[in-house]
């Protein structure tokens, strides 16, 4: 999705998307706090009233933030499995598919911190209530459905074939994520550039080797 520059003034075509492409400028620079129905319009070059003609509220213009968060970070996860490489035996691929795609999230954290926080936001209607995804779970995610078909990959593998542990997907998801979170927000953000790529090295080995576990 193209970003709108600030001081560009939208003049025809989908107000709609224009309004959502400055609202991810915002998240890119501020996080999901930043997105602000008025200063999209602003941004964009359109008054407050018409920006509402497309979106209720500031919830619904961060719901659609969120949603560009989320494939934005899938994209990195897919990425990264892609460019990792090659392996000699279809256990060994699915091993490093699993880890790519947990670097792919760290890295995405690490490289877009602001897009990342917006990505697990919640939005708010105009009522104040948390939006309707609030009771789907974590299945509506694709990062996680990228996590959980590399561990099902990873079980096909193994002679006799086996299914992965119970929870497993939400665990490895736990790994990575709260990885992500103490390096923005924890004491691991202080860690020289060399020592925080060992610890997500080690973290992901840790996520791979829970899966030989029977």
């Amino acid at each position: 999705m193209p970003a709108i520059s600030g001081g560009k003034t939208y003049h025809h075509g989908d107000l709609r998307n224009a309004l959502i492409c400055a609202a991810v400028d915002l998240a890119t620079e501020g996080g999901p706090e930043a997105v602000v129905l008025r200063e999209a319009a602003r941004r964009v070059g359109v008054s407050p009233t018409a920006a509402y003609r497309h979106f209720e509220g500031r919830g619904e213009l961060l719901a659609a933030v969120r949603d560009h968060a989320r494939r934005a970070l899938a994209d990195s996860m897919e990425r990264t499995a892609v460019r990792a490489p090659g392996a000699d035996t279809p256990a060994l691929a699915a091993e490093g598919r699993l880890a790519a795609l947990c670097r792919g999230y760290v890295g995405f954290a690490v490289d877009q911190p602001g897009l990342y926080r917006s990505a697990f936001s919640t939005p708010r209607t105009a009522s104040g209530d948390a939006g309707p995804e609030a009771d789907t779970g974590c299945v509506e995610v694709r990062a996680f459905t990228l996590l959980a078909d590399a561990l099902d990959a990873l079980g096909a593998t193994a002679r006799p074939p086996r299914p992965p542990r119970p929870a497993a997907e939400a665990a490895a998801w736990s790994a990575v994520h709260g990885l992500s979170l103490l390096l923005l927000d924890g004491p691991l953000r202080r860690l020289p550039a060399q020592r925080r790529a060992d610890v997500v090295e080690s973290t992901l080995a840790m996520v791979v080797s829970g899966t030989r576990a029977p």
